[in-house]
């Protein structure tokens, strides 16, 4: 998949090297001189202005574009460039920051496809949105743990399995269960996972692919990110 982020700043490079280690094609565009030449020498082309522009936001490749990540720290630039990417028929994820949450949501929500709050979620949840899929990043717990909810799809490899029988990596737990429809609860031995059910993960973010293949499978687009919403 093809993707153009509005910020090579933490968030919006970390983001894009989480893509592209996945194999993804990532075009950045930032407006600082500095933090544009640093995402260069990260390997990334780099167009170097205002994401709020069309015709920059055009240049970058946005008619090619599968989605549109605006990660920047500046909201008003975020929301223009989701809107110039809905215009290109681009799916929109817009970074909003903690303090702005419960307000701003409101006001945009319905305007863009996915709201993601970097800051409480890390760079994975930006990713995750604008991927689309069977995996919600819930929370960040520490540099390297994350809480991530992942529901069973027909090409898991553990479709069929009891939660006793799931060998994950060392470096995460189970920490919840919950049957499609059902809420969430205490993960029990004998709960078998079935499509649509959902697991509540505590990985290191090293094994976290490692763990979407195991309850995922290879479904094409494999993770989404809604949470807090």
């Amino acid at each position: 998949m093809r993707f153009v982020i509005i910020g090579a700043g933490r968030v919006g490079l970390r983001t894009a090297r989480v893509l592209r280690e996945e194999g993804h094609e990532v075009t950045l565009i930032e407006l600082d001189t500095d933090i544009a030449e640093r995402a260069r020498t990260a390997g990334f082309e780099v167009f170097q202005g205002d994401g709020a522009h069309e015709a920059l936001l055009e240049e970058a490749g946005v008619d090619e574009a599968d989605a549109v990540g605006a990660l920047t720290a500046d909201l008003n630039v975020n929301f223009a460039a989701c809107m110039i990417a809905k215009h290109h028929d681009c799916r929109t994820v817009m970074r909003i920051d903690e303090d702005y949450r419960e307000e701003i949501y409101q006001k945009y929500a319905d305007e863009v496809d996915e709201i993601v709050y970097p800051e409480r979620l890390g760079a994975i949840g930006a990713k995750n949105a604008l991927l689309g899929g069977s995996v919600r990043a819930i929370a960040d717990i520490a540099q390297h743990l994350q809480v991530v909810l992942f529901t069973i799809t027909d090409e898991s490899p553990m479709n069929g399995y009891t939660i006793s029988e799931v060998a994950l990596p060392a470096q995460a737990r189970v920490l919840a269960f919950g049957k499609d429809g059902d809420s969430m609860g205490i993960p029990l031995p004998d709960d078998s996972l079935e499509t649509g059910d959902r697991v509540a993960v505590l990985a290191d973010f090293s094994v976290l692919e490692e763990v979407r293949q195991l309850l995922v499978g290879d479904e094409s687009a494999a993770v989404a990110m809604e949470g807090g919403h």
